[in-house]
């Protein structure tokens, strides 16, 4: 089992950026891939970003270019760098882990885009 633990999140004005980190009970070297979703308030959870234990990365269309994902086998944890963050970045982030059939996913964190 793996146990995944978010922090980062927190309230910033539109432009300016957040780094996330999800920290791993497991070695994420192990992890088929780690992942970032979002939920916003009243919307289903959606895709952010990947990264697989080859090193290959996949983003969502919105944050492509402003978003980027990466890891510290060493400390077993993931990160995401926010840069140029909008309002409608504003949601509750989880950190997700594919260990062959199963999803773990951690309790997530608050980001907040001021205008």
């Amino acid at each position: 089992q793996v146990q995944l633990v978010e922090s980062g999140g927190g309230l910033v004005q539109s432009g300016g950026s957040l780094r996330l980190s999800c920290a791993s009970s497991g070695r994420i070297s192990s992890i088929n891939a780690m992942g970032w979703y979002r939920q916003a308030p009243g919307k289903q959870r959606e895709f952010v970003a990947r990264i697989t234990s080859g090193g290959s990365t996949n983003y969502r269309d919105s944050v492509r270019g402003r978003f980027t994902i990466s890891r510290d086998n060493a400390k077993n944890t993931v990160y995401l760098q926010m840069n140029s963050l909008k309002p409608e970045d504003t949601a509750v982030y989880y950190c997700n882990a594919a260990l062959g059939p199963m999803n773990y996913w951690g309790q997530g964190t608050h980001v907040t885009v001021s205008s």
